[in-house]
């Protein structure tokens, strides 16, 4: 299904980066991986305006064209107790502004049937405290991507996917952990990167603009203290 065909994936040397690119290179496409950690890949900060230039001028020397662009790499997360000036804008430039300029970057260079992939969060939607600047980026990337769905229109389309609890060393969780979660299991990266390669296949030529979240159905379950089981311990309470 993609024998011969690009993916760019940022982020992609851990975690569910790593494995969208594995995914990819499984079924015949060559994967373009830039990430900050060091290995057999473009090493750059997302962050620096240089290094995406440097980086989208690389991939097409190599290749001449892009089929999918994946935008994963994670931004820092602070809260607002401790979260600097700087470290916030740092986080909306790799969240946000890096996917951007990247799909501007390589927008004459897609090719028919393109796809962009944003991999936002389940806290694009709900938040935990002092989560602020991740929680920013990763809605701002869940609003770009129906922004770039209509401007890409006819020529790539746009959809992003929003991740719930993902281990990324594919543990195996028991308890309260895994029973937590409506489908009773935590999950893993391939819960991802299967749903990456859907949203680039033709079998979903239809489906732009989309947001997906696959967080094993905690953000569809209603949570009240006393209701089956759960309770809320008041952080007074909790200190005696």
């Amino acid at each position: 299904m993609f024998e011969g065909k690009v993916a760019v994936v940022t982020g992609g040397a851990n975690g569910i980066g790593k494995c969208i690119a594995g995914e990819f290179q499984k079924c015949g496409a060559q994967a373009a991986v830039i990430d900050k950690a060091p290995g057999d890949h473009f090493v750059g900060d997302l962050a620096d305006k240089g290094v995406l230039e440097n980086f989208a001028a690389h991939v097409i020397e190599q290749y001449g064209h892009v089929d999918y662009l994946i935008n994963n790499a994670l931004p820092l997360m602070r809260g607002i107790d401790k979260c600097s000036y700087e470290e916030f804008q740092y986080a909306l430039s790799v969240g946000v502004t890096a996917p951007f300029y990247l799909s501007k970057l390589f927008a004459p260079y897609f090719s028919e049937g393109g796809s962009i992939i944003n991999i936002s969060s389940s806290r694009d939607r709900m938040s935990q405290p002092q989560t602020e600047s991740y929680t920013a980026a990763k809605g701002g990337i869940a609003a770009l991507t129906h922004a770039l769905a209509v401007s890409f229109a006819g020529k790539v389309r746009v959809n992003s996917i929003s991740p719930g609890w993902i281990d990324t060393s594919f543990k195996c969780y028991e308890g309260p952990d895994a029973v937590q979660q409506p489908v009773h299991r935590v999950g893993n990266p391939l819960d991802i990167a299967n749903m990456v390669l859907f949203l680039c296949s033709d079998k979903a030529g239809f489906i732009t603009g989309e947001n997906i979240c696959i967080d094993g159905g905690m953000t569809r379950q209603m949570i009240y203290h006393g209701d089956h089981g759960w309770v809320l311990e008041a952080e007074s309470d909790a200190k005696k």
